[in-house]
């Protein structure tokens, strides 16, 4: 072909904005045959160094191309509601989000971190500084004395799995396309940054043709080795004690039906972590409940005495390991299943770089004809399981108590709300009662942000699991000191007319962490809601009123006080008719879930003069030499090909 020829082919002449929006409206996911729109809208908070660019682009075409923009009330938190969207979209969908440069963009930060720690695709278009350079510094930009391209948008890079900036129109052709490999890549996924200079979002450029057309990405469903899954079918064959850990992966690759049977068909009991929870119902007889530092008693003795672990789709954080104190059998052994390669390796793993799906179904036809654990121990474990039902039924019961218990307050609501709901929770000491208490009947009904429980992920996220499920009854659960983090999005809510039900269990701010400022030997110090007392210059004075139905109705939100489990009850009702609700429900200080055979590792001053830290010191360092240090690499001995 000619260089004549080559200049002939079709362009469109549009600003980079225009452009990007219309790649992004024409992208799709596509897996095991289901194909949907990757981004299907966009979140944006408009100012100076975006309203020209990304706002017009937006404005003029955003109507045909589909493709809506929603107004949130904070940067950070369109970034929670985008990755609570894609949670609830198995990560086959997500939102794009544009800030105006400066504020507007390091507000993202939190955003981009939550969402690269729990591996959610979230894309992220902060607005940057001149490209030009001729207006320098322009309003809201950083000055570096030695750096003179350094920009605050730069924090974006240790918290983002793929990060760039679009100085010249042209780079958008070979950026744009490897940002949607890496949004719609399983085991890469993350917050993915493509930082805009507000001059060149404005700049035209003739793009080819072929940009523009539509393009489906295939999310990859990658099988494991099979002289892996051999090993590990020998691993599991030989154990006495075998163990399933589920986590967030089972239910991104949508492997709960095939983890049910795997469990069932071969005997071996599943714990769960956080974002594996509702991967196996509540009630299947192989779910032994939570596991690790807010993990259940029967998960906790069944993890204490494993001696081989088969750990699917988790990261292994500190609260699955219990800070390494979990499994203590002195030969445990680990397999790592999951389409992350650092993950499947934690704990010196077997590790099976692979789709949980595949993985598991290639497991269970290994593992054909074998069924683990004796009679007794199968026995041993119902015993186990049914205790730990009984030992939920008496932490959500009524224990007469005004204002009632926290565990009985999760009880009601989640009694009340039945079936196809959605409860959402991040932050406090909400998210350790909902993961003992909650008994969720699908891998939807529990979406509780632990990765990085980031305190005002709960109300932005109910807006994003509200627009990914609209039919789904969607519950947020909140303590107070979270709520006024976040709770501006509420008139978000409201704007977009969604059915939003938000409890606001009210202990007087951070009385989780209060409680844990206690149990470290301290007293009680700056974490409740009191006024600053003159004479001892503490916030140590009276308990400030707050009025939290007045401030909610004042968003717009329909609002009430239930001070009583029947209030809470009748106000649920109400709810389940649609619109935003919040109930103010006081919880009682006093009754609290208490642990169950776990630990945290949270260390303890070496050095104090106060008695409860001496105490909390010696306690510390009892616990602490339970943790395994280091778990040896699982091996299993291979048969290698004769060489001639």
């Amino acid at each position: 072909m000619t260089a004549g020829h080559l200049h002939s082919r079709p362009t469109q002449r549009l600003t980079v904005a225009q452009a990007l929006i219309k790649v992004l409206a024409v992208q799709y996911s596509e897996r095991g045959g289901q194909r949907q729109r990757l981004i299907p809208a966009i979140w944006g908070i408009f100012g100076h160094g975006n309203v020209a660019g990304l706002g017009q682009a937006l404005e003029e075409y955003g109507g045909e191309l589909d493709l809506p923009t929603y107004h949130p009330q904070n940067e950070q938190s369109m970034v929670h509601t985008a990755s609570a969207f894609a949670r609830h979209n198995n990560r086959l969908a997500t939102y794009a989000c544009t800030a105006s440069i400066g504020p507007g963009s390091t507000n993202m930060l939190t955003g981009a971190a939550l969402a690269t720690v729990n591996r959610l695709p979230v894309l992220l278009l902060p607005s940057d500084y001149f490209a030009n350079r001729l207006p320098d510094p322009v309003l809201q930009q950083l000055e570096h004395p030695s750096q003179h391209d350094v920009s605050v948008n730069d924090c974006f890079r240790p918290v983002s799995k793929f990060y760039t900036r679009i100085s010249r129109p042209e780079q958008l052709l070979s950026a744009l396309p490897e940002a949607l490999r890496v949004l719609t890549d399983p085991a890469e996924t993350g917050a993915v940054v493509l930082s805009l200079p507000e001059d060149v979002q404005t700049e035209a450029y003739d793009w080819p043709a072929g940009f523009f057309e539509p393009r489906t990405w295939h999310i990859r469903r990658p099988p494991p080795e099979t002289e892996l899954i051999r090993q590990a079918a020998a691993l599991l064959r030989a154990a006495e004690r075998p163990l399933i850990v589920a986590g967030g992966g089972v239910i991104y690759s949508a492997a709960e039906q095939a983890l049910a049977e795997l469990a069932q068909r071969h005997g071996i009991p599943v714990v769960e972590s956080q974002a594996g929870k509702g991967a196996l119902s509540w009630d299947h007889p192989q779910n032994a409940g939570p596991v690790g530092s807010i993990g259940g008693s029967a998960a906790n003795r069944l993890a204490r005495d494993a001696d081989v672990v088969l750990a699917i789709g988790t990261r292994l954080g500190d609260f699955v390991t219990a800070s390494k104190t979990a499994f203590q059998h002195p030969d445990v052994k680990f397999i790592g299943l999951n389409v992350v390669a650092m993950d499947a390796a934690k704990l010196g793993a077997l590790s099976l770089v692979a789709d949980a799906r595949e993985g598991i179904t290639a497991l269970s036809e290994a593992l054909a004809g074998w069924r683990g654990l004796s009679d007794e121990q199968r026995a041993t474990n119902r015993a186990l399981i049914a205790e730990w039902h009984a030992l939920v039924d008496q932490q959500r019961a009524d224990t007469g108590s005004s204002p009632p218990s926290q565990g009985a307050v999760i009880g009601v609501v989640n009694e009340a709300t039945g079936a196809n709901t959605t409860v959402i929770c991040a932050a406090g000491s909400l998210p350790g009662d909902l993961l003992r208490l909650w008994r969720p009947t699908d891998s939807k009904a529990y979406h509780v942000e632990y990765g990085f429980s980031c305190m005002g992920y709960e109300i932005p996220a109910g807006l994003g699991v509200a627009l990914a499920e609209p039919e789904r009854r969607v519950v947020v659960m909140v303590g107070d000191g979270s709520y006024l983090m976040m709770n501006s999005e509420i008139v978000t809510a409201v704007m977009e007319n969604l059915n939003l039900t938000i409890v606001l269990v009210d202990n007087r701010a951070y009385m989780s962490i209060r409680g844990l400022q206690m149990e470290c030997g301290t007293e009680p110090f700056n974490n409740e809601l009191r006024r600053r007392d003159s004479r001892t210059g503490r916030t140590d004075g009276e308990v400030v009123a707050l009025d939290f139905v007045k401030q909610a109705q004042g968003l717009g939100a329909q609002s009430v006080l239930a001070g009583s489990l029947t209030e809470l009850r009748a106000a649920l009702d109400h709810a389940g008719q649609g619109g935003v609700h919040v109930i103010v429900v006081p919880v009682n200080l006093r009754e609290r879930v208490p642990g169950f055979e776990s630990w945290w590792d949270v260390p303890i001053a070496e050095v104090s003069g106060q008695p409860g830290v001496q105490a909390a010191r010696q306690n510390y360092q009892e616990k602490v030499v339970q943790q395994v240090p280091y778990f040896s690499s699982t091996q299993v001995e291979t048969v290698a090909p004769e060489v001639k």
